[in-house]
């Protein structure tokens, strides 16, 4: 019988798309194992620090680069990740694979709603994207860095008095997590991270017999999909630091419709467009839109973003 080894992170969130993701296979090829191992990030280990100071020690993504590292290596043989975690560019030698779907790709406010937030209240978020989007609607709150997994940053809450937190509803639905959330919020003002709701499926670009064996649960739609919105923070040089927000949604005609926005990170400047293109030109639609935002002004609000970053270090 042919074991193929599948690593994640060690989160509960991670987990469960390790579930989700080798359910389907399980079912289908009944003559092969697949084994979870799990493999811890520099963000997992330091809770603390912030993570572009993490991402530094690594070399890399704060939330990928151990589990590329190990794939690379061979000590596994696919690594399923949250596609917005991921950075756009593939180590040399590794490839992604369509995803098999995607679950909600909206924020979620928990603890309370919008509208029903008091003048001044506590929002726990360590994104700078969700920080600069809530600054965008309500300048008024004060927004509390908080880091961690889904059921901790839950609890802060309680344990830190906040009135309310952002996550993504992905996680808190794949965690079963659902009356959590108070509202989900309007994508035309919280567009979310590119990849979003997705997982990434990242193999060595040399098994191909194992490709083979995992296409047959990819959704070649979701994967034009987020390609756009990938190739779109790969032209503004952007990662989970920078506050980009983007969707894609597919039209009856099977055209990709992208949705992008930049804000600084006070909230108080933001572009933001949309463009249509051909499902098979997804790289294209990104590239394109990601023009067009630079020539919005995009281009300086991220400088600012990344100078602000690097003064805080």
């Amino acid at each position: 019988m042919t074991t193929y080894l599948v690593g994640s992170r060690a989160s509960k969130l991670a987990k469960a798309q390790v579930r989700e993701y080798i359910a389907p296979l399980r079912k289908r090829f009944s003559n092969i194992t697949f084994t979870h191992r799990v493999i811890l990030e520099g963000g997992d280990k330091d809770r603390k620090s912030q993570l572009s100071d993490v991402s530094a020690v690594s070399g890399g993504s704060a939330f990928s680069s151990a589990q590329e590292a190990a794939l690379s290596r061979g000590d596994v043989d696919v690594v399923i990740h949250s596609l917005k975690d991921l950075p756009t560019a593939n180590p040399s030698g590794l490839t992604l694979l369509p995803p098999p779907g995607r679950e909600d790709v909206r924020d979620a406010l928990c603890g309370a709603t919008l509208s029903g937030l008091r003048k001044g209240a506590k929002v726990g978020t360590g994104a700078p994207r969700r920080i600069a989007q809530l600054l965008a609607v309500r300048p008024d709150l004060e927004i509390i860095p908080i880091r961690g997994n889904v059921p901790p940053r839950l609890k802060k809450i309680e344990t830190m008095g906040l009135d309310a937190v952002v996550l993504a509803a992905a996680g808190l639905r794949r965690l079963g997590l659902d009356e959590a959330i108070g509202e989900l919020l309007p994508l035309d003002l919280f567009p979310p991270s590119p990849g979003q709701g997705a997982l990434g499926i990242q193999v060595r670009q040399n098994s191909t017999e194992l490709q083979e064996i995992l296409s047959g649960v990819g959704n070649t739609t979701v994967d034009a999909q987020v390609r756009a919105e990938r190739a779109l923070l790969a032209e503004l040089h952007g990662g989970c630091s920078v506050p980009v927000g983007a969707y894609t949604e597919t039209g009856p005609d099977g055209s990709l419709s992208l949705f992008a926005q930049v804000t600084s990170l006070d909230g108080a400047r933001r572009v933001e467009g949309t463009l249509s293109g051909p499902i098979g030109e997804p790289e294209k639609l990104g590239a394109s839109l990601a023009e067009e935002l630079i020539d919005q002004g995009a281009r300086s609000i991220l400088d600012a973003v990344r100078g602000e970053s690097a003064v805080s270090r």
